[in-house]
């Protein structure tokens, strides 16, 4: 795997891998344990250096500051030219280009490639070395960030598939319930937030938690927004097979349930638009993401909105568009 610009990948090309480079920061892939040597030290312990460790450059540290790279590079010129007696601060290459330990990761991919050099030194605030960065720590940080994230969501997978095992019951359910206050912007998808924590938890496949968080975010708001001063409930039924989405509230209902439907159509006041809220986009979305949608609203009286997401995600449900 080699390190390559990420720049030029298109969005629908990324994978897990591009995301990372974006998402670590270079302390998490970078090599602590750093072999250094001094200006004093004589080419030949160099090379006595670089053959033990199998390392190609070694940063150059006087009284504990950087001052300068040692690569293999410098170590041959000193062989032809017979100057392996030679310091290892007449040959070096002073003020070394370096990197903070807490930049992202996607910089020193840019730096790799830019300046072509096979490692460098990483600061940190203080301007002190605190590790190295080579083309092989990126790789291997990356490789080993996905397989910890492979077993997680294998773990993850198992205790979902195995939450139920050990219960006996004829029906068998977690039940979570949320009180969604009307007009309450400031706390606006907590419900949602909450359900997806928990769903994450219980080793929900990730699909089916996205699903599952965008339809209790659009039910929660649209309690938020439409509701009287009572304001509504969400509720989160999760199953061995399936989970259901409820929200109820006290009213005043929905004029035209087929009319609230219609993309883009709302009947939000326009301070609340002005807000970010009410784009008419939220029984649409609700409607994508469910395998199966019930919505009943009398108008005047109250509305209840049920959404079903099956656990199976290769069972062959018309509306799965999400």
């Amino acid at each position: 795997m080699g390190i390559q610009n990420n720049s030029a990948i298109p969005a629908s090309q990324i994978t897990r891998l591009h995301e990372l480079v974006y998402e670590l920061e270079i302390s998490q892939v970078m090599t602590r344990e750093v072999i250094t040597v001094t200006p004093q030290t004589s080419m030949t312990e160099v090379r006595e250096i670089l053959q033990r460790h199998r390392i190609s450059g070694i940063p150059v540290l006087e009284h504990g500051e950087l001052v300068g790279i040692i690569s293999i590079e410098d170590l041959i010129k000193a062989l032809a030219g017979g100057e392996m007696d030679a310091r290892v601060g007449e040959k070096m290459t002073p003020n070394p280009i370096v990197l903070s330990a807490n930049e992202p990761l996607v910089l020193s991919v840019d730096y790799f490639n830019r300046y072509g050099f096979g490692r460098f030194p990483i600061v940190n605030e203080q301007g002190k070395m605190v590790g190295i960065l080579t083309p092989s720590d990126v790789t291997q940080g990356l490789l080993k960030k996905l397989e910890v994230e492979y077993h997680e969501e294998e773990i993850r997978r198992y205790r979902a598939s195995h939450i139920f095992e050990d219960v006996i019951s004829d029906h068998t359910s977690i039940f979570l319930h949320y009180i969604i206050a009307s007009r309450d912007f400031k706390q606006a998808g907590a419900a949602s937030r909450n359900i997806k924590r928990t769903l994450t938890h219980l080793g929900i496949p990730r699909p089916i938690i996205r699903r599952a968080a965008i339809a209790t975010y659009e039910a929660e708001i649209n309690i938020i927004i439409h509701t009287d001063d009572f304001g509504g409930l969400i509720t989160a039924e999760i199953r061995p097979d399936a989970i259901i989405i409820g929200a109820l509230d006290l009213g005043p209902g929905i004029a035209d349930v087929e009319q609230a439907k219609r993309r883009g159509f709302s009947t939000a006041p326009d301070w609340i638009r002005e807000m970010g809220f009410g784009a008419g986009m939220g029984l649409t979305n609700i409607e994508k993401c469910a395998d199966e949608m019930y919505l009943e609203s009398p108008f005047g009286s109250r509305t209840t909105l049920r959404v079903t997401i099956y656990m199976d995600e290769h069972l062959p449900i018309g509306r799965r568009e999400a």
